[in-house]
């Protein structure tokens, strides 16, 4: 079950949202990813772009990583952050600079992910992996 505060948010950095998730809750996710980035002052285009970078990471974690995954989303000054982790087999954590063919099997999440945001990073370990997003707030 995701669990989510309503309280208001103070600016300084703070955690705003953290839960275990797998495919059944993914839908859920997004939507309490998009209400907490509207309420931080995301918006527009940066909001869906965001959640879709968001959403793209998550279900790389269901799919590839075991079925499951814990998101955490903090606001950082005047940026949010997104960290996704994950205990699965870990990956090769490279980027694509251009987009993957229409014949490749993978890399166009991570490669979409990191188009939308400000930033995309990834740490892999011994098990699994962890994939920070970072988008600024106006």
């Amino acid at each position: 079950m995701l669990n989510f505060s309503e309280e208001s948010v103070d600016r300084a950095d703070e955690t705003l949202l953290e839960q275990p998730f797998t495919a059944d809750c993914l839908a859920l996710l997004r939507a309490l990813v998009e209400s907490t980035a509207a309420k931080e002052g995301l918006d527009d285009d940066r909001l869906g772009e965001f959640v879709l970078a968001v959403d793209e990471i998550a279900c790389n974690a269901v799919e590839h990583a075991g079925g499951s995954g814990h998101l955490v989303l903090r606001r950082l000054g005047g940026a949010l952050e997104c960290l996704i982790s994950d205990a699965g087999p870990g990956f090769t954590p490279e980027l694509p600079e251009n987009p993957p063919d229409l014949e490749s099997t993978g890399g166009r999440g991570l490669w979409l992910a990191r188009l939308l945001t400000d930033r995309l990073t990834i740490t892999t370990g011994a098990a699994g992996a962890v994939v920070t997003l970072l988008m600024y707030l106006p």
